[in-house]
Formats: structure tokens, C-alpha cells, sequence
């Protein structure tokens, strides 16, 4: 009964705030004159001209970029107008600022397509109700943002530039409204026990991981991940399949640093010890039709994402469907996982596999992974998927494209892989 109480009560302040986000207002922003009339042209989500937008932020970015200096800016208005909110974030902001910047790339190159904006965002806030994000805050952000744009235009920021940034903002807070009012019945995160951990290398583990309930998840998702060693942490990482008959969930993790997630969970986790898990995320999954054939660019613990599709396909293939492998090390030791890819080789006649070494000597073995693609036929028709290191995957999509592929034929997850997306070349210098 609590239960569902609280629950409507969610559910009636996530519907309130998404119509003020859509409806005209008036907004106290800096070197303006606050009343209904500055947001009479903020448009409801199905009438949004995110291309026009775009083209008004595209013009005036110089006057906010880089973006580094933007984001301190916010964080630092929104602690200082309600410091309650510093315990929503880890000790150190270093991840977080990283990653809002790539949220922001994302959203000014997808302004003109705002489906796509709309569903990524939707999975954005039915994520981030783990972060113990309530629909309040979006609009705290929102005040923090358009301080810190006119901080770090140094008081030049059009009136026309911060409708712009705000309609944007709130174009994209209301989808994250409505993926979190959606996902209000489901956890806002899983618990996890490690039942096996095994150090393949010095600096990578294999964990597997067993959620206390069943966790939805299609392969080639994937999750994020918190130890209690570093509470509101969390970090993305691929399950390298479906869960097994027990619901084990396997987790390849590479140690890049030390003292953060990936240091906690290689060198200071075991058996036993308990995990967070975020519910499943990304868009890089096989299609129910299984209508092209597959190609995946994979490198280093991308290895996983690339192991879960073929898994996949290996149990739903349609008669003809074939895939091509290319998956990239930097030595014959880095495939830490080689029993695993000999058998997916042995039991499926369709799957071709080359393995690209970037330190074997002699021959195409020099060549990168990405350079390799070239000289293995026509994948203008295939569809391509991309996981690993965010050089390689930045890398794989470019040389992908200039082989001819389109781009809704090549799928990975740019903000979680961090890959610094760019908006497309268009002027950038402020507008008297």
C-alpha cells in the first residue's frame, strides 16, 4: 500500500513538471527580463524545431566552448544554490564532468533529429533514477545552466541563445521525465553477489555476477555498475551475454587507473562481495529481423559486447545469414578470451573471424583493426556493430563510413563508450 502511494505521488510530480518543461514560462535568466513573454515560443515536444536550434547553438558555440569551463561553471552554481545536492555525486567529479560533455556533444549533433534525442534521453532518465535524480531537480539544472552560460559568455549570451540551450535542456528533461515516470515500477537498481572472479591478466578481470532478481537485458546492452568501495560511482560495462540458467550476468573489466571503479573491481573485489547494477541501456542489439548480415569491429574488452551478439545470432540466425569478426589486440596475450571466440568458430560455419595484431610482425598483422576492414570484401550491405576502446570505436565508425556504409547501419553507444561525438561542420563563431 506505501508502495503504490509513494509511487503515484512520483508518478503526479514527474507529470506536473513535464508540463511546466513544455509550456510557456517565465525564467529568471541573467541579462533578461523574466515574464511570460521570453518563453512564448517554447514549443510542446511534437512541434520542437530542434534543427533550428541547432543551427542558432552551432553559430554562437565559441562563446561557450570548450565546454570544460562551462561545466565547472554549472556545478558550481548548483552547489552553491543547494549544496544538498553534492551527495548525489561521487567524491570526485572527473567522470561526471567528462560525461556531461559528451551528453551535450550528443544532443547538439541530434538536435535535427529529435526521435532519436527523445528515445535516448527517455533511457537516460529511466537510468538515472538510480543516481536518486527527482523530477525537481532537472529543473534546478536547468537554473544552473543558464547562470553558468552567461559566466562563461562573460555576459554576451543572446537572448536568442539561451532559448535556444533552454528549449534543448528541456526538451530533453521532459524525455527523461517520461522514461523515469515509465520505469516506476520496475527497481531503480539491481543487487548483485560476485560468484566467480578470475584475473585473466594483470590488469583485467572477468567477473561474474549473480542479480538477486531477474534482470532484463537484451544482448549487446549494457550495464552500469557500483562496488561499495565508491559509493555514487557508477561505470558502463557490456555483460558479455545473456544470463546463464542461474541468472549470472559475466563482466570483462580492465583495470585504466588507479583508485577508480575499474582498480576497485579487478584488484580489491572477490567472491562474494556485493554489487549495484543500473538497468540495462543502449541500442546495440541485433534487430528482431535479422534481415543483413553482420559485421563487428571489436577491441580489447569490447570483446564482450562482440562475444554477446554472436551469441545471439548463434541462436536466432535465419538460413543464409552470415557475420564477419574483426577483432583487434595489441599483442596474442591481449585475447584473454581466446577459448571462448575458438568455440563460437568451431560450432558456426557462418562466423568468420580476423584476428588483427597490432604488434605481430610482417605482413597486414601491423595493420590496425580499423585499417584491416578494407581489404576483406563489400560491407556496404551489412550491419555493423562497434565496441572497445573509445579510439578504436571513434576510429571503426569513420573508417566505416568512408567505406560506404550508412550511418543507420552503424550501431555502438557513443556516450557510454565515450566517444566525444561532434556536431557537423557548420559555422561557429558568434553572430553580432
Amino acid at each position: 500500500m506505501n508502495d503504490n502511494y509513494y509511487a503515484l505521488l512520483a508518478r503526479r510530480e514527474a507529470m506536473r513538471l513535464r508540463d511546466r518543461l513544455l509550456t510557456p514560462a517565465a525564467h529568471p535568466g541573467k541579462g533578461t527580463s523574466p515574464g511570460p513573454a521570453f518563453f512564448a515560443d517554447s514549443p510542446g515536444d511534437d512541434a520542437y524545431d530542434g534543427g533550428a536550434d541547432q543551427e542558432v547553438i552551432m553559430r554562437n558555440l565559441a562563446q561557450v566552448t570548450p565546454f570544460g569551463h562551462l561545466i565547472d561553471h554549472l556545478y558550481q552554481v548548483m552547489f552553491e544554490r543547494h549544496p544538498y545536492l553534492r551527495k548525489l555525486f561521487p567524491d570526485s567529479m572527473e567522470f561526471q564532468q567528462v560525461h556531461l560533455e559528451r551528453a551535450f556533444w550528443y544532443l547538439i549533433e541530434n538536435l535535427h533529429r529529435p526521435e532519436d534525442v527523445t528515445a535516448f534521453c527517455f533511457r537516460l532518465g529511466r537510468d538515472h533514477r538510480k543516481l536518486g535524480v527527482l523530477p525537481v531537480h532537472y529543473g534546478l539544472f536547468e537554473e544552473a545552466l543558464v547562470e553558468a552560460l552567461h559566466r562563461t559568455a562573460d555576459g554576451r549570451l543572446g537572448a536568442d541563445v539561451e532559448r535556444a540551450w533552454v528549449r534543448m535542456v528541456r526538451f530533453a528533461a521532459a524525455a527523461m521525465v517520461d522514461g523515469a515516470n515509465e520505469a516506476l515500477a520496475e527497481p531503480t537498481y539491481w543487487n548483485g553477489t560476485v560468484v566467480d572472479h578470475q584475473r585473466r591478466r594483470p590488469d583485467l578481470a572477468v567477473l561474474r555476477v549473480r542479480p538477486a532478481e531477474p534482470y532484463p537485458y537484451r544482448p549487446g546492452q549494457f550495464a552500469t555498475l557500483q562496488t561499495p568501495l565508491l559509493p555514487h560511482t557508477w561505470r558502463p560495462y557490456t555483460p558479455a551475454g545473456a544470463p546463464d540458467a542461474d541468472g549470472d550476468l559475466e563482466f570483462h573489466i580492465r583495470r585504466t587507473g588507479p583508485d577508480g571503479v575499474s582498480d576497485a573491481m579487478v584488484t580489491r573485489t572477490g567472491v562474494g562481495d556485493t554489487l549495484r547494477l543500473g538497468p540495462a541501456q543502449g541500442t546495440a542489439t541485433l534487430d528482431d529481423d535479422l534481415a543483413h548480415d553482420v559485421l563487428i569491429v571489436a577491441g580489447g574488452t569490447g570483446w564482450a559486447t562482440a562475444r554477446a551478439l554472436l551469441e545471439d545470432l548463434a541462436a536466432r540466425r535465419p538460413p543464409g545469414r552470415r557475420a564477419h569478426l574483426f577483432l583487434g589486440a595489441r599483442t596474442a596475450d591481449d585475447l584473454y578470451d581466446a577459448p571462448a571466440l575458438a568455440r563460437l568458430e568451431s560450432h558456426c560455419a557462418w562466423l568468420r573471424v580476423v584476428r588483427v595484431i597490432d604488434e605481430e610482425p610482417g605482413g597486414s598483422g601491423r595493420a590496425p583493426v580499423t585499417e584491416a576492414l578494407a581489404g576483406h570484401g563489400d560491407f556496404g550491405s551489412h550491419m555493423a556493430y562497434v565496441s572497445g576502446p573509445p579510439g578504436l570505436v571513434g576510429a571503426a565508425v569513420r573508417r566505416l563510413a568512408e567505406l560506404g556504409l550508412p550511418a543507420d547501419h552503424i550501431r555502438y553507444d557513443p556516450v557510454a563508450a565515450g566517444v566525444p561525438t561532434r556536431p557537423p561542420s557548420r559555422p561557429t563563431g558568434p553572430q553580432g
